[in-house]
């Protein structure tokens, strides 16, 4: 059900912007026309135009005012544009409006975002998600356009065929809709099942949060080897991806890659990927990821505590994960305010790893670590061994048939020897 943008590299898009949301400065406006121009491009559309309004309110009926639609029209004709992309979301209305207007198919910015996330969906769950939104975004605007295909007369036996399919279709899609909501309630459960299960052997879930093309992947694969694909690319993590990491403290935990946020994210994609978000939900901590090379790192910071407050998550820890220090110059990165919470790293050399690492054992609540004195019979090579590989070992000495240890390591760990307890520290 998606909606491309371009069809392959060949496709020609010309962009429209408008005033709303850009009563800031110059730069916020470049900075925000920056951002769109990456949407595009993630979708795959060439740029031929773009055109900026600035208006103290939108149109109800265009958006953007009748001489700023005729003048889109002249310029998408001159350059030969097959698609007009809007960043800002379209009212039925207004979309029905400007198709009858302009000379090609146009696209608002939440039918942009959802066609690049329907490219990037991999696994069942993704392609699932993806178009229940995509449903979801269509299913008003369906209503809309049939308006101009309604009834041609006022008495019996005048109703427009434009009505009846409008009206088919409207079920069809209520009726996907319907199934698509039941296989995400079944992935759901599974999910929790999952969630369940680990929480037998309690393993505390670290989500890694930040603005889309923050860096999120590469420092996951930097921390778990995972290999998951990183682009600079707009959106190209949306399947969650959960791995295991060891912390200094030897505490095992579970990392969660996740789907970036943007400006603007459409509500129907929070709703449709609640699914996906749960990992962010559940987490004990947060990472949130961000690139302090951004001249808008403040503002993509407050886009990602809107859409956590949302999910209900800011009342976590949240470690402040300042990526990209290899962009900024180290006068910079000195003068920036870092609290005990925050820590400067780079993921693509590395720098800061150890540091973060470190913060994340210090963040963890659940399951502390403790430590404990044992005397385990050497005989016991099975406990001996899942000491070494969970806890740190801090002395260890032999006596006769025994081993004397002073262990420091999860409390949960620990605690299943009990039985070979000296005395508590």
């Amino acid at each position: 059900m998606s909606s491309k943008a371009g069809e392959g590299r060949d496709a020609r898009a010309h962009i429209l912007t408008e005033g709303k949301g850009y009563h800031g400065s110059a730069a916020d406006s470049s900075a925000a026309f920056a951002e769109f121009r990456e949407l595009v491009a993630g979708a795959g559309a060439e740029i031929v135009g773009e055109v900026l309004q600035r208006r103290p309110r939108p149109d109800p009926a265009t958006l953007v005012g009748k001489g700023k639609v005729v003048e889109i029209a002249a310029v998408a004709e001159s350059a030969g544009a097959t698609l007009i992309l809007f960043d800002h979301d379209l009212s039925p209305t207004q979309l029905r409006n400007l198709e009858q207007a302009l000379p090609a198919r146009v696209v608002d910015r939440t039918q942009l975002i959802l066609d690049i996330f329907a490219r990037h969906a991999r696994s069942r769950e993704g392609q699932l998600q993806v178009e229940l939104a995509q449903l979801e975004y269509m299913l008003p605007r369906l209503t809309g356009r049939g308006a101009a295909m309604s009834q041609l007369g006022g008495g019996i036996g005048t109703r427009g065929p434009g009505e009846t399919q409008l009206e088919t279709d409207r079920r069809k899609i209520q009726r996907r809709l319907l199934q698509l909501k039941r296989e995400l309630d079944a992935v759901r459960r599974v999910r929790t099942q999952q969630r369940h299960r680990r929480a037998s052997v309690p393993v505390p879930t670290i989500a890694l949060v930040g603005y889309t093309n923050a860096g999120k992947s590469t420092l996951f694969n930097l921390l778990t080897d995972a290999g998951v694909f990183a682009s600079s690319r707009m959106f190209s993590t949306l399947d969650p991806k959960l791995r295991a990491v060891v912390l200094p403290s030897r505490r095992r935990v579970l990392l969660s890659d996740t789907v970036g946020f943007i400006r603007n994210l459409p509500h129907t994609l929070i709703t449709s990927f609640r699914a996906t978000l749960e990992e962010v939900e559940k987490a004990e901590v947060l990472l949130h990821v961000q690139d302090c090379s951004s001249a808008q790192r403040q503002q993509q910071k407050a886009e990602v505590e809107k859409v956590l407050a949302e999910l209900g998550a800011l009342g976590k820890p949240i470690l402040s994960v300042l990526n990209k220090t290899d962009l900024v110059a180290p006068e910079e990165q000195a003068a920036s305010v870092a609290d005990q919470w925050s820590v400067y790293i780079s993921a693509r050399t590395g720098e800061g790893i150890a540091q973060l690492l470190e913060l994340m054992d210090r963040a963890l609540t659940v399951d502390p670590i403790v430590e404990e004195k044992f005397m385990v019979p050497q005989q016991e090579g099975a406990v001996l061994a899942a000491l070494d590989a969970g806890a740190l070992i801090l002395k260890r000495e032999f006596s006769g048939d025994f081993v004397h240890l002073a262990v420091s390591g999860p409390a949960s760990l620990l605690g299943r020897y009990r039985q070979y307890r000296r005395t508590r520290k």
